[in-house]
């Protein structure tokens, strides 16, 4: 399952270098040999090489249109990924990950940017308060639950456990007991922040809204239940 995630992987970004290539007037894509090849004009040399996955890729959507002369010329860029409303830079998807050393696992995933990386490129975060952010962003992943918000954590039994070798439910369990305990940490008043920026991706500004908190003050929110996400995974 992970070996055909990877190879889907690899078509979407190689159909993206040629979208790029074939942008340019009078680029060209044609049948050659078992693939494909693009070229800036008939007869010019081959600029990139792709297969037929990428091929697949490239076409979908009508993207492609063919030439009289032979092959096919891009008519339309890629339709890129739409996030959902108020989640902006969200790629729902799967990613491969490790557990243990050398169990490969398909997860549920933001192949994009997370509000919280978003919030880091721009300053005000401290990298330990990033990196507790995505430490419980990454329990949430595990989880399977990734752009839910509907489950009632502190349901959940609390505990420490999670290591190797745990079948995957278990191991799913193990990472919402983390989660439960670790918003248990922070506190109410804190938490509904962590909740809608770390876990369901929520923008900022949406989260700001829907708890209701002054307009410029849900960063403020953020950082402190950060600091206390911090305290509880004793990185500080």
């Amino acid at each position: 399952m992970s070996g055909a995630f990877e190879r889907a992987l690899e078509a979407e970004r190689l159909a993206v270098r040629a979208e790029r290539l074939l942008r340019r007037p009078g680029a060209l894509i044609e049948v050659k040999g078992l693939g494909y090849v693009v070229r800036f004009g008939p007869r010019r040399g081959a600029m990139l090489t792709v297969d037929e996955a990428a091929f697949r890729v490239l076409a979908r959507d009508g993207a492609l249109a063919p030439r009289r002369e032979g092959g096919w010329r891009l008519v339309k860029p890629l339709a890129p990924p739409t996030p959902p409303p108020g989640r902006p830079g969200v790629i729902e998807g799967e990613r491969v990950v490790i557990e243990g050393s050398s169990e490969h696992v398909v997860l549920k995933a933001n192949l994009g940017e997370s509000p919280l990386a978003w919030l880091a490129r721009r300053g005000g975060l401290e990298p330990v308060e990033i990196c507790a952010g995505e430490r419980l962003r990454e329990d949430f992943q595990k989880a399977g639950t990734v752009g839910r918000l509907t489950m009632n954590w502190d349901a959940q039994p609390r505990g420490e456990g999670g290591g190797q070798g745990l079948e995957p439910a278990l191991r799913a369990r193990a990472a919402k007991d983390r989660i439960a305990a670790a918003l248990a940490a922070v506190g109410p008043g804190l938490r509904e922040m962590l909740e809608r920026v770390c876990l369901a991706e929520t923008a900022l500004q949406v989260a700001e809204r829907e708890l209701k908190l002054p307009r410029r003050a849900g960063k403020t929110v953020l950082k402190l239940a950060l600091q206390r996400l911090a305290m509880h995974y004793r990185m500080v």
